[in-house]
């Protein structure tokens, strides 16, 4: 068992991880598009590359408001993300 170090500033635990990735790409893809490798992002949303990469596959078929491509592979999977409003 571990305790919280900061509790002011986690996250709802109502919020999903599916759904923390989502608003932040949003927010990042607001002026345009966005390229972004897992690891790059991992500290930022509170994920392991790992879990982004499977979420980004979920993302991909669900979230309306972004386009979400598999962009490149090169050491890492490249996303190309856009918002759906900007397309």
């Amino acid at each position: 068992m571990s305790a919280t170090a900061h509790p002011s500033t986690d996250r709802p635990s109502t919020e999903s991880k599916e759904e923390r990735l989502k608003q932040f790409l949003l927010q990042k893809a607001q002026d345009g598009e966005l390229y972004f490798k897992s690891k790059f992002i991992a500290d930022e949303v509170d994920l392991s590359p790992k879990e982004i990469g499977a979420l980004m596959v979920k993302l991909r078929d669900s979230a309306t408001e972004l386009t979400v491509e598999k962009w490149s592979y090169t050491s890492a999977t490249t996303w190309r993300i856009e918002s759906a409003e900007m397309a």
